[in-house]
Order: C-alpha cells, then sequence, then structure tokens
C-alpha cells in the first residue's frame, strides 16, 4: 500500500495552483477575444470569457501592456511546444508542419494589434520579438528539415522566409473580410511538395 501525503496538502500550495489555473484561464479567453475584437477589447468581456472576476484580470496584469504580452509569450511557448508533439503524432512530416503552420496563423491573427498595443514600450516589443524569433525559428527549422528527409518537399526553404512569408499573406485580414490568407498559404505550402513520380 503507498504511503499518504499529508491531509489536505498545503493551503499556500493550494492558493498558487488556483492562482495560476485563474492565470491560464485569463491568457487563454484573452487570447480568444483578441482574435474577434482586437487587443483594445474591453477587460470586463475578458473576465466575462474568462468566468472570473475584473479583479482577478487586474490582479495578474495591472496594465493592458501586461495582459497582452502575457497573450502573446503563452501562445509562443505554446506554439513552440507543439512542433515535436505534431511531428511524433502527424501521419508525415509534412502534415505535421501544415498542421504546425495552421496554429501559426491562429497565432499571428491574436498578434495584431501587439505593436500598437506596445508602441509607448519599444524595448519590451523588441525584447519580445527576439523572444519570438528564438522560440519558433529552432520549430520551423526542425519541422522543414523532417520534411525534406522524408522528401515531401523540396531543400532549401528557409524557416524564417517561410515564417516571413506566412506573416506577409496574414496582413491584411482585417480590412478585407473577403481575403483569407489560409487559402494562399494552403497553396505555398503546396508549392514547397516534392512531386512524387509514381
Amino acid at each position: 500500500m503507498a504511503a499518504e501525503g499529508p491531509v489536505g496538502g498545503s493551503p499556500s500550495r493550494s492558493r498558487r495552483a488556483d492562482a495560476q489555473r485563474n492565470r491560464e484561464t485569463v491568457l487563454t479567453a484573452a487570447a480568444e477575444v483578441f482574435v474577434t475584437s482586437g487587443v483594445d477589447a474591453p477587460i470586463r468581456r475578458i473576465a466575462a470569457q474568462a468566468g472570473v472576476g475584473m479583479a482577478t484580470i487586474y490582479r495578474h496584469f495591472p496594465t493592458r501592456a501586461d495582459l497582452v504580452t502575457a497573450v502573446y509569450q503563452h501562445q509562443i511557448e505554446a506554439c513552440a511546444e507543439a512542433g515535436p508533439r505534431l511531428l511524433a503524432s502527424a501521419g508525415s512530416p509534412f502534415d505535421a508542419l501544415h498542421q504546425w503552420v495552421d496554429l501559426f496563423v491562429d497565432f499571428l491573427v491574436t498578434k495584431h494589434g501587439l505593436a500598437d498595443a506596445l508602441q509607448s514600450d519599444s524595448d519590451r516589443f523588441a525584447a519580445l520579438h527576439a523572444h519570438f524569433l528564438d522560440r519558433l525559428l529552432p520549430v520551423c527549422a526542425q519541422l522543414l528539415d523532417a520534411a525534406v528527409e522524408a522528401g515531401d518537399i523540396r531543400p532549401g526553404t528557409q524557416p524564417y522566409e517561410l515564417m516571413r512569408g506566412i506573416g506577409n499573406l496574414c496582413i491584411g485580414r482585417d480590412n478585407d473580410p473577403r481575403y483569407d490568407p489560409r487559402r494562399l498559404i494552403a497553396l505555398l505550402l503546396q508549392g514547397l511538395q516534392r512531386s512524387h513520380r509514381s
């Protein structure tokens, strides 16, 4: 029979776990609201989406810039962690690359307005952009290398140029409801594929 730990556990540990859960819930809700309403969305809408009070949001994120920065960092980490997981579970390296690009596009859509939200804090924006490149370029490179090694795509595509190209295709999405960047991104990925001869 396994030994049991102390009954009830530490109250402070429980409070920390609750606070961490609340923070994660707020970040997820804020990301969803930012996609539909931009980074200037009312805090009360984010609180309603998260099912928490506004005081909870302000306790974790005293300013809007703090919240926007935290959402951005949270999504960078989610996108970075998804790459190896998709490589292990997808049907092929190209499928993993395609699924990761879909996540990357979701991230870029959420990121819209970040520069405006942090315009008064250029140092913070520069640090975030550096973190973005440090975390995501190696993941993209790993996915591209695996797809090349499997014979799914032609060699020679650089991770930076692919990510930059996808980012450029996402620009203008909010200004034209008829424009769907995902269609063009799918064509871009299709263009990377090596044609298989029977």
